[in-house]
């Protein structure tokens, strides 16, 4: 069980600093953002689909596409829609930022239909994770797009309840769904924009980002399953110090200097969320 939890959140880990990248791939090429939604998507369910067929048995997962496998690629399409078009409309610091909250949101959604409980720590690196956000969000007031950031917060609550939906039904697959949401979102991305229009280089990098967002998205669905729907966007909150950095370093996009203390508060909160509590290592010790 410990391994368990040890494999789950390191692969949470893992998928939030490759999803730290996002808004460079986005914010890197002219492509509007449905047409980011049709390549990235394209690209990402035709590799997801060789990586299902070549490790595992494609039939048998295909017989696993049910109830719950659906709902999580519904939710998951949702929340990539407004992830990637809330990148065009706002900075990569306030997307990121928002996704922060996401631990609370979970918390708060697990505990409320799930009756999911929280580990002391956990409870404890959230309010500090929101503390990080809120000096962001303080710091960063006026320098974003009102619709860009609510874009951002409407990804993190259907992101929560697809944490939700891997914690209640933990034998969902999760590599097709994660296809399938890329699948769900190409007819409507081809109804509001012309992806045929984007520069072949565009495309390129997009096809890139397909690439990296299905290995990101299969890693993330795979901790999801090992761990509580809290810690997990704990975790994955990761993301909100690491992206800024890519955005300094390949875009030029400097952050406040209240982006670098909050987002050091929200990685401190992550870390330190994932050491034991001190009663039950003391109760564990009893034991022996």
């Amino acid at each position: 069980m410990k391994t368990e939890h040890a494999i789950g959140a390191f692969l949470v880990i893992l998928s939030a600093v490759v999803f730290s990248t996002a808004g460079i791939f986005t914010k890197a090429v002219e492509t509007d953002g449905w047409g980011v939604i049709f390549w990235r998507g394209l690209s990402a369910a035709g590799f997801t689909v060789i990586y299902v067929a070549l490790r595992r048995n494609l039939r048998k997962e295909l017989g696993q596409i049910k109830g719950p496998a659906i709902l999580a690629a519904a939710l998951g399409a949702i929340a990539t829609a407004a992830f990637l078009n809330a990148f065009k409309l706002t900075s990569v610091s306030n997307v990121t930022l928002i996704w922060a909250s996401a631990p609370l949101v979970s918390g708060a959604l697990g505990w409320i239909l799930l009756r999911e409980a929280l580990r002391r720590r956990v409870a404890i690196g959230s309010v500090l994770a929101f503390v990080g956000v809120c000096i962001i969000v303080g710091g960063s007031s006026g320098h974003g797009s009102l619709r860009g950031d609510l874009l951002a917060l409407v990804m993190v609550v259907f992101m929560s309840l697809m944490m939700l939906v891997y914690r209640r039904w933990p034998e969902t697959p999760a590599a097709l769904p994660a296809a399938l949401s890329s699948l769900m979102l190409l007819p409507f991305a081809w109804l509001l924009t012309d992806p045929t229009t984007s520069a072949a280089g565009d495309i390129q990098i997009l096809i890139a980002f397909g690439l990296i967002f299905a290995l990101a998205s299969v890693l993330m669905m795979e901790g999801f399953r090992r761990i509580p729907a809290a810690e997990a966007a704990l975790l994955g909150a990761l993301e909100t110090p690491l992206a800024p950095i890519w955005a300094f370093l390949i875009l030029s996009e400097i952050p406040l200097k209240t982006t670098i203390v909050g987002g050091s508060i929200v990685l401190v909160a992550a870390l330190w969320s994932q050491l034991p509590d001190r009663d039950r290592s003391v109760k564990q010790d009893q034991d022996c």
